[in-house]
């Protein structure tokens, strides 16, 4: 393929992803095929000759869309959003083109500034404390991760770093492998199971705190196991708070468990990776009230920020304690402008050491946006939440299963663990609208989460008259 042909090409594929997103509602959203189906749909090895440009595209239909679950479709409704825009795509394709493995400064300058100037910029959207802004001569700033797994293992590994460095100064006798025996983490028995799988992989051990009526920890939950753990001779080093819970949207009290943390020297990580694209608008910024006792801060805008995946923000306190960690310094990375203070290079802040363009991303939607277009978009989502919530309630048949604060409603028929697995089996099925579910306090509740940014008032009340329609079916077969 040449440049002219990729021109055409080009055009052509420009048409077919405006044509397939303006028509996302017209395909079923969960795919109808057998695990193993694509196998049997293409040939067993590559072909020795190059097939036409054709022929690859025809197959994207009989290959490849059977077997999407459509995200982008306003009748997804499962997990959390799958971010994504024109201008996001845009950005991505002359982020492939550029092409560059942005590791150091000197390997990209322009893709090691415009990231650091762009978590700037939205680390003042959300009004975070002048530490994580990094400026000219901020201690802190902020990188872009893959995703929220990766800042959470970045910040739990940086943690252990900085723990075992303060007790091996207090105690140079023990060994190192003794000490780390002795370090404990802690989460919300609601985190994210990518917490649990940061201490599977940093080799520590993870206790889970226990949780209030509202699925929240508060500061006295922790502060009693930290107690216990400390009269034991353990040593507490890390707590990851979590802002929106993937099951139910839940907020950990911070403003009572960032002072318990910095008093005990233990690292506090906030993971909001849903919630904290609605910090934006001042009506839901509250909610990160606390963060100033962080030492870090993580949340998606590839989930709620119309940026494609992926783009996982995350700020840091102080730098020291993220380089300090993971630096190896080759000669064939170095260059003379890295001791210049001026710049960060991000291969020190991240697992991997190649790094993509990725805030070309964030810099196209941020100015073709603008702070307002964010706001509204994340305002009409929650709006249409809040839409659904009334319709659950106006129906005594069901049960609203936790608060309705900003784009997840957590439903369930009034009724056994049976009757709604075997509800959302139906749903499944159907395929006209996709959820998922979760468990609360015991119970089997489907979650409703306003994903795509083409949903409007219509899509939910279709969802919700078939919602309705398979519980008539249920519960008649069922009388």
């Amino acid at each position: 393929m040449d440049a002219a042909e990729f021109r055409r090409r080009g055009k052509e594929m420009v048409d077919y992803v405006a044509d397939y997103l303006e028509n996302t509602e017209q395909r079923p959203v969960y795919p109808d095929v057998e695990p193993g189906y694509l196998r049997s749909l293409i040939p067993p090895e590559a072909p020795l000759q190059p097939d036409s440009y054709d022929d690859v595209i025809k197959d994207v239909e009989r290959v490849i869309m059977p077997g999407v679950t459509h995200w982008q479709s306003p009748y997804f409704y499962a997990y959390f959003p799958g971010g994504s825009s024109y201008p996001a795509m845009l950005a991505d394709m002359l982020c492939a083109a550029i092409g560059c493995i942005g590791f150091t400064w000197a390997a990209s300058p322009a893709c090691t500034e415009l990231e650091t100037v762009m978590l700037d910029w939205l680390g003042k959207m959300l009004k975070l404390p002048e530490h994580f802004i990094a400026g000219t001569q901020g201690l802190g700033g902020g990188v872009i991760q893959g995703t929220a797994s990766e800042a959470t293992l970045m910040s739990l590994l940086a943690a252990r770093c900085k723990a075992l460095k303060r007790i091996q100064a207090a105690k140079p006798d023990i060994p190192e492998c003794e000490l780390r025996t002795k370090l404990v983490a802690y989460t919300s028995e609601q985190a994210h199971s990518s917490v649990e799988r940061a201490s599977l992989i940093a080799e520590v051990t993870m206790r889970k705190v226990p949780t209030d009526g509202t699925y929240a920890v508060r500061g006295s939950m922790l502060k009693k196991m930290l107690e216990e753990d400390k009269a034991a001779g353990l040593v507490p080093f890390y707590f990851c708070a979590t802002l929106g819970t993937t099951p139910s949207l839940a907020f950990d009290r911070i403003t009572e468990l960032g002072p318990i943390c910095n008093e005990e020297n233990v690292w506090m990580h906030i993971d909001a990776a849903y919630a904290g694209s609605a910090f934006i608008c001042p009506e839901f910024r509250p909610l990160l009230n606390g963060v100033e006792f962080a030492d870090s801060f993580n949340f998606n805008p590839h989930k709620w920020l119309l940026i494609n995946f992926d783009c996982s923000a995350m700020w840091v306190k102080k730098r020291e304690d993220m380089i300090g960690a993971f630096k190896v310094d080759p000669l064939y990375l170095k260059h003379e402008n890295q001791e210049s203070g001026l710049i960060t290079d991000y291969r020190h802040w991240q697992i991997a050491l190649g790094r993509r363009f990725r805030s070309l991303k964030m810099w196209f939607v941020f100015r073709l946006y603008g702070l307002q277009g964010l706001q509204a978009h994340i305002r009409k989502q929650v709006a249409l939440a809040k839409e659904f919530e009334s319709f659950v309630r106006a129906d005594k048949r069901f049960e609203i299963c936790a608060e309705v604060i900003m784009g997840l409603v957590c439903f369930r028929l009034k009724g056994s663990n049976d009757l709604n697995q075997l509800l959302l089996k139906r749903i499944t099925q159907h395929r006209e609208i996709h959820l998922v579910p979760c468990q609360l306090s015991g119970l089997f509740v489907l979650r409703f989460a306003i994903c795509s940014r083409r949903t409007d008032s219509k899509h939910i009340q279709h969802a919700w008259r078939h919602i309705t329609q398979l519980s008539c079916e249920l519960l008649q077969e069922n009388h």
